[in-house]
């Protein structure tokens, strides 16, 4: 892979932190990133990510040619985790799909855009033609505007998802073209 880690980026508020990969070390600091977001976020990951042996598998059972799981750290403690989902075969094979969590106090500086960078660049690095993602409409504007800003497209399908609570919410898909 022609991406070298760890790499050191700067956020917009001067804060510096470290982008790697997640390896099966960072599996305690991991579930610790998940279990301080807010329960509001946590609670529409698509991953049961409050379950620990979910975690545990993942590290486990990493395959970075199937999912690329990259971490930001401040100092020890995780701040920031996304992942590259790609299949290997099928219509689908030269999509890329990114998902991306951030700690609260670091959202609207930068970190979402230099992650999902990183991906977008392995993305190419690979071969990829599109990048896509899914996400809520309004629970997740700030992020629809981020990946517009960077070029993706949106495309919002009413009331096509459903929270843990049974109501529906639109989603907006949102696709790069390589």
């Amino acid at each position: 892979m022609p991406h070298r880690y760890p790499q050191e980026a700067a956020l917009r508020d001067g804060r510096r932190i470290l982008l790697r990969p997640f390896t099966e070390k960072d599996v305690d600091a991991l579930y610790e990133f998940f279990q301080r977001l807010p329960a509001e976020h946590r609670r529409f990951a698509w991953d049961p990510i409050d379950n620990r042996a979910l975690i545990e598998s993942w590290g486990r059972n990493i395959n970075y040619a199937e999912v690329f799981p990259l971490l930001a750290l401040d100092g020890h403690q995780i701040v920031g985790d996304a992942t590259l989902h790609r299949r290997h075969g099928g219509p689908l094979r030269m999509v890329g799909r990114i998902r991306w969590f951030l700690d609260p106090d670091y959202r609207g500086v930068g970190l979402g855009t230099t992650m999902v960078n990183q991906l977008i660049h392995i993305a190419q690095d690979h071969g990829l033609r599109h990048l896509s993602c899914m996400l809520i409409s309004d629970l997740e504007a700030d992020a629809v505007k981020t990946l517009e800003g960077l070029g993706f497209q949106s495309i919002v399908q009413p009331g096509y998802g459903t929270d843990p609570d049974g109501n529906q919410h639109d989603m907006t898909k949102l696709i790069l073209k390589l």
